[in-house]
């Protein structure tokens, strides 16, 4: 097997100084999940990763890429001395990027972009080899990092990208040199940063600017904002693709959603095609529209990859269903549907949409009926509006189907005080304290759906939860 990276290989795209003829197998910017034979990389985020370099070596690094000669680490030892790491990271991605014959997939959007890149990871996968972008490496160094690590006989490459601040998206998707970039949505998120949907929209469009002219721009018809990525698209003389409801190249005709599954009908670029999910969700249904564009895009098989759709599960903590078992003598339990690693007003409301499909099982409990719960977090980065915005969802109608609602947080307070008395459980200031009673908060035959932004620590909620079942049960 090559080596991913070669020391003279490594030197030449950083314009750095190697020490030793080492040979890389992968690229690592953490020393706790190191791999041997790994490049590590000492960036500095949180911590400076200079004082984690002796570590990396001991346990086999096969390099580290370095501003300098850390203490401890002797005289001779396997480095990559470059004038900054980050710049290094970027340089090391940019070439990988020129060597590579994959075609290049990015995806961004409000919502959606990390399930779409794993439905492309599934579906690509079976029709040749396929690198994607590990959990949400989607920011300034998670991109290039993403690039560093592609295999050179990799024949696709998926990336997500995302964004905090304005003026982000571009260079990112310029670095990745996209053959085909998608938009999966546009939505209330970021709002402390941007102020408008439509600020959105644009950085969002953003990612256009990653394609050769004449490149694919796969973009959502239904969000309101529609119209700002199409003249993105005009202007950057990208071939738009539209998907959707509206969507006049890969429409969705009819979404059933099911208790454990969801029935698509869609027409793809003028042939009807019919496929299905393993997993509850018209938003998911969505992302599946634009995961089968993006194939179609790419010259891969449509058909194909419609059928392969039904092998992909969403990623912990982003809709994942689980049977908790709190006595396998009785065969009694409880579902429940982690949400929990991301949240704004659109995610929660195909989230609530999904709960108010589950069908929970009655007579099995303390409880008569089985319930259907909510445990909702706080939805962060959203600006002025985020009183409002969270208050509104007491008038949801798939809210309004709950049994009972639980809130953590100071924002999601709004929405308590805004509840309907019959549905109003408990709110806590902080994930841990609702943590602290979560044997009070479910039954025998309930579905209990978590949802927050990562920030409101719903997933100690979760946790929780999770630590009822009886151990060694199946489904615990």
């Amino acid at each position: 097997m090559s080596p991913l990276w070669t020391a003279a290989e490594a030197a030449a795209a950083t314009g750095g100084q190697a020490s030793g003829a080492w040979e890389a197998r992968g690229v690592s910017i953490d020393s706790r999940t190191l791999e041997p034979g790994d490049l590590f990389v000492a960036l500095s985020a949180a911590r400076d990763g200079h004082g984690f370099v002796a570590d990396a070596l001991a346990k086999g690094a096969a390099a580290a890429m370095v501003e300098h000669r850390p203490p401890g680490v002797p005289e001779g030892a396997p480095l990559l001395l470059v004038d900054e790491v980050q710049a290094g990271l970027e340089a090391l991605g940019r070439a990988a990027r020129q060597r590579a014959r994959a075609r290049v997939v990015g995806i961004t959007g409000s919502v959606g972009k990390t399930s779409v890149k794993e439905m492309l990871r599934t579906v690509l996968s079976r029709q040749g080899e396929t690198h994607a972008a590990e959990k949400s490496y989607n920011n300034h160094w998670g991109v290039p990092l993403t690039l560093a690590r592609m295999p050179r006989s990799a024949e696709f490459a998926v990336i997500e990208i995302g964004m905090n601040a304005p003026g982000e998206i571009a260079p990112l998707a310029r670095m990745a040199r996209l053959d085909v970039a998608v938009v999966t949505s546009v939505a209330a998120a970021h709002l402390a940063a941007f102020e408008s949907l439509e600020g959105i929209a644009r950085e969002k469009a953003s990612i256009l600017e990653g394609l050769a002219p004449g490149g694919p721009a796969v973009l959502n018809a239904d969000v309101s904002t529609t119209e700002i990525l199409q003249e993105t698209a005009a202007r950057l003389r990208a071939q738009p693709l539209l998907f959707g409801e509206a969507g006049r190249d890969y429409r969705l005709e009819e979404v059933r959603v099911a208790d454990a599954a969801t029935v698509v009908r869609a027409t793809l670029a003028g042939t009807p095609a019919l496929f299905r999910l393993a997993v509850p969700g018209r938003h998911f249904a969505l992302n599946a529209l634009a995961c089968l564009a993006a194939v179609d895009a790419l010259g891969a098989d449509t058909a194909r990859a419609a059928v392969d759709l039904g092998l992909w599960a969403p990623p912990s903590g982003r809709g994942t269903r689980e049977r908790i078992v709190l006595d396998p003598v009785e065969d009694l339990a409880f579902e429940l549907i982690d949400d929990a690693y991301n949240a704004n007003p659109a995610s929660l409301a195909a989230a609530l949409e999904v709960l108010a499909a589950a069908t929970p099982n009655d007579g099995v409990g303390r409880v008569s009926r089985g319930r259907r719960i909510a445990i909702l977090g706080d939805m962060l980065e959203l600006g002025r509006t985020e009183a409002e915005l969270h208050a509104a969802f007491a008038e949801d109608r798939h809210l309004l189907a709950c049994d009972l609602v639980h809130c953590v947080g100071p924002r999601m307070a709004h929405l308590w005080q805004a509840l309907p008395p019959a549905i109003r459980g408990r709110h806590a200031t902080t994930a841990e304290d609702l943590a602290a009673v979560a044997a009070r908060l479910v039954d025998a035959g309930d579905v209990v759906l978590a949802k927050g932004s990562l920030g409101s620590r719903v997933s100690r909620v979760v946790d929780a939860l999770r630590k009822l079942g009886h151990p060694g049960a199946p489904g615990t």
